[in-house]
């Protein structure tokens, strides 16, 4: 007999558990607390310009293919992915800039331009992050860390990687350039992490860049969500919108029985909670029962930080300035600003920026001759002091007035459409606890068995899908998350005649 899964949310931990599950020939009913799917990866709209809320850098673009395979489908049949060319683009503080890309070439000669001196490093840093993608990514990525010997296990290859690093300590041995370590060494802040804080494995993302290029989806990152959604209808899989979970319910025996919806029950065979960690242990399931995951041990817990992200479409292009599809624009401080918002969680008078534009690459995102833009700043989660409810404007202004002064010429006068998201719907409407925007740090005692497990170590048929679990946030990490979570499914609830 078939079994079935109860998954709560609709972002892609869950659509691509949802999707493995179903052509396993597992029963699937999804539970969305909002009006569409995505979690973080929710579509805004307004006066005919679209904004992918969240995730905007794809990349690992097989991890994609392999799920619609596994249904005997084809992801192109679905939604196109296109490279992009730079990846980034990045900007000092002067508005001066590096791009990179997959032509090894190609980058030495824009190091070249920074400090000849640092092409050398840069290879050898290059040598250096691939054992380190093959093991921290390759090999460990998709498998789960359920026991404190499948960390031992790990731990002299570890140690042999310096992963008691951080990622800015390493990149610094090897590149002397100040602007330079800081194009190598930004990655972590695209999972919540600090960069001085964040162990050295994530300087893997780099080379994970490198060796599968960043992409983006036509019609943004919507449009991987929608070719989801139609694939797991397509399966059979059911998905309830506007329906949030009061409570997961649990058995005397300390296994779940299913979900409370107001005073609706569901019964399932076993849940998976795309939610936050933090948020399903402490909101959906009662202290009482939860032995590990107290209350007191989920507020000692280090968060990552939150973000501001400012929508903003104009009705004229700005494809003849010297922005790129992915645009990083670095404050003037590096390790103080991140120490501002990470450790005294104060918002500063300066920030760092990504600015994202589809519309260079995809003008099917705003009206004819118009342009769509996303803008993310980094900022303390709810922790500080800032009251976002009497900030937030004033600080989307802030951002607007540099973007004008710096990037974007006559901007206000052109501004059609401007939404933004802030900690505040980080908590309240995405359900994340504290307002951080990737869940737990990725910090060397919060990542592989450390971290909150793929399998609830309180009961033993609630998983976990998501930035909080392993291996942490970012489309791979995540998606990594649904091949553990189906892995393990199949181990503990084996359909008759699988396995």
């Amino acid at each position: 007999m078939s079994k079935k899964i109860a998954i709560i949310g609709t972002g892609f931990g869950a659509l691509g558990a949802a999707a493995r599950l179903l052509s396993e020939g597992y029963q699937v009913e999804m539970f969305e607390k909002r009006d569409k799917p995505g979690g973080r990866a929710y579509v805004y709209e307004q006066n005919g310009y679209r904004f992918d809320g969240g995730p905007t850098v794809i990349t690992a673009p097989f991890m994609f293919d392999d799920i619609f395979e596994k249904a005997g489908k084809k992801r192109s049949d679905y939604f196109d992915l296109v490279p992009c060319e730079p990846f980034y683009r990045i900007f000092n503080h002067e508005g001066k800039y590096f791009d990179y890309n997959s032509d090894e070439n190609f980058i030495y000669s824009e190091i070249d331009r920074w400090n000849p001196e640092d092409k050398e490093g840069y290879r050898k840093f290059m040598k250096t992050t691939k054992p380190i993608f093959q093991k921290g990514f390759v090999e460990l990525a998709d498998k789960p860390f359920l026991s404190f010997m499948d960390m031992m296990r790990v731990a002299p290859d570890l140690i042999r990687l310096k992963s008691h690093q951080n990622v800015y300590k390493y990149v610094s041995k090897y590149v002397k350039n100040d602007f330079l370590r800081r194009c190598f060494s930004f990655h972590p802040l695209l999972v919540g992490g600090n960069p001085f804080d964040t162990t050295s494995i994530y300087s893997m993302i780099h080379y994970l860049e490198r060796e599968w290029g960043v992409h983006y989806a036509m019609g943004g990152t919507g449009s991987i969500v929608n070719a989801f959604v139609k694939l797991i209808e397509e399966l059979g899989g059911k998905i309830h919108y506007n329906t949030e979970i009061s409570r997961i319910r649990v058995g005397a025996n300390r296994r779940v029985e299913g979900l409370e919806l107001g005073g609706e029950f569901i019964p399932a065979d076993a849940v998976i909670s795309n939610a936050d960690v933090a948020f399903t242990y402490r909101y959906l399931i009662d202290e009482p029962l939860r032995k590990t995951y107290t209350n007191r041990k989920l507020d000692r817990m280090k968060y990552s930080m939150s973000l501001f992200v400012l929508y903003f479409g104009t009705d004229r292009r700005y494809t003849d300035t010297k922005l790129k599809h992915h645009n990083i624009i670095m404050s003037k401080r590096y390790k103080e600003l991140l120490k501002d918002i990470f450790d005294k969680k104060v918002l500063a008078d300066d920030f760092s920026l990504y600015l994202h534009m589809p519309t260079y690459t995809d003008p099917s995102l705003a009206p004819e001759g118009g342009e769509s833009f996303y803008v993310l700043s980094p900022v303390p989660h709810l922790d500080g002091d800032t009251d976002w409810s009497e900030t937030a404007d004033e600080y989307g202004d802030r951002i607007l007035n540099f973007l004008e002064k710096n990037y974007l010429p006559n901007l206000h006068k052109h501004i059609k459409a401007r939404l933004h998201i802030d900690p505040i719907h980080f908590r309240d409407t995405l359900n994340s606890y504290k307002g951080s925007a990737f869940s737990v740090q990725p910090l060397l005692t919060q990542s592989a068995w450390f971290r909150p497990h793929n399998r609830s170590e309180e009961f033993g048929n609630l998983y976990f899908v998501g930035a909080g679990t392993h291996p942490g946030a970012g489309l791979p990490g995540v998606l990594s998350s649904s091949i553990i979570a189906e892995n393990l499914i199949r181990e503990d609830l084996p359909l008759s005649g699988k396995n």
